[in-house]
């Protein structure tokens, strides 16, 4: 499985030591190509997955002796594909952060009004 990153205040140098945000910031450009492939991944497995769902779906209607098989196969590829596709969007949110934090750490907050 693929590690999930947390962010923390205090970030590890090579030498071991911590620094402060601002001093030795992370590469969160790196980090957001990172999650938008995460994301693209989710969003194939997604589409793999309905297909696949789809597929044993006519095969229940074209193969009546085994349709109760076909069923459930469709069951779970249906199942499967709602959690790529959950993935996909927890990636997608992943992303979005960490394009906010390189913002904010490149001083480009936006401070709206209203």
């Amino acid at each position: 499985m693929a590690e999930h990153h947390h962010h923390h205040l205090f970030h590890h140098n090579k030498d071991g030591e911590n620094s402060v945000d601002g001093e030795n910031p992370e590469d969160y450009r790196k980090e957001e190509k990172h999650h938008k492939h995460l994301e693209q991944l989710g969003e194939l497995g997604a589409a793999t997955a309905g297909a696949y769902a789809l597929h044993e779906k006519h095969k229940a209607k074209k193969d009546p002796e085994h349709a109760h098989k076909h069923k459930v196969e469709e069951e779970i590829a249906a199942a499967v594909a709602v959690g790529a596709g959950g993935y996909a969007f927890h990636e997608h949110h992943e992303k979005k952060e960490a394009k906010k934090e390189d913002e904010e750490a490149h001083g480009k907050k936006h401070h709206h009004l209203f």
